[in-house]
């Protein structure tokens, strides 16, 4: 027989987090809805339930938690890539039409809440901030990895093909946030998969 408890509900569930994991999901909620900018550590550590002190045993500064939350959002997206690439070996064209799924599904979190690396590249205008490094340096890897994922598609330019993919993938991301087109996601992948039917392969005439 199925228990009738019920799922803890949010607070709940963090409540239970250890205080590491507890300030980094604290931050995440604050940034999101207010900027890195506009918040500050003492905040963090209110809607956290600890101390500025214990907050500061955990992370050096804010800007090393603003980094460190960053490094898990990159890392989230790297294990999707991965899941894309386990789950097709070999088929580039399966690959990449699944990370266009991948952020199609992400797109209702991301008209709810932002971008994170969007919202937090507003905030950081020193180009050479660890955590602007941070999100320039998964962008590129991204990039990276959609180009492998083209090239074992048979495209006849990958990179080029990559490209276009990303200013899809990133465009889409910037609608839903903003409201500004309708049914982001089913236009995402048509879209991704038109450029997949019109870069063509290798050999192809």
């Amino acid at each position: 027989m199925a228990s009738s408890t019920p799922r803890p509900g949010r607070d709940t569930r963090v409540a239970r987090l250890p205080p590491r994991e507890r300030i980094l999901d604290a931050a995440e909620e604050l940034f999101l809805r207010e900027g890195i900018r506009a918040v500050g550590v003492q905040a963090i550590a209110e809607q956290a339930k600890t101390t500025k002190m214990a907050l500061y045993r955990h992370f050096a500064t804010k800007d090393a938690l603003i980094e460190e939350w960053l490094r898990i959002v990159a890392a989230g997206y790297s294990t999707a890539f991965d899941r894309t690439e386990a789950e097709h070996p070999g088929d580039g064209r399966a690959q990449v039409l699944a990370v266009a799924r991948f952020i199609a599904e992400g797109l209702p979190d991301v008209a709810q809440r932002g971008c994170p690396f969007v919202n937090s590249i507003a905030g950081l205008p020193d180009r050479e901030h660890p955590a602007r490094r941070l999100i320039e340096d998964h962008k590129a890897t991204q990039r990276r990895r959609l180009t492998d994922m083209c090239e074992r598609a048979g495209l006849r330019d990958p990179d080029e093909a990559a490209a276009e993919i990303t200013f899809l993938l990133e465009g889409a991301q910037i609608s839903a946030q903003n409201g500004s087109v309708d049914r982001a996601g089913e236009r995402l992948v048509a879209a991704v998969e038109a450029v997949l039917d019109r870069a063509g392969t290798v050999g192809a005439r």
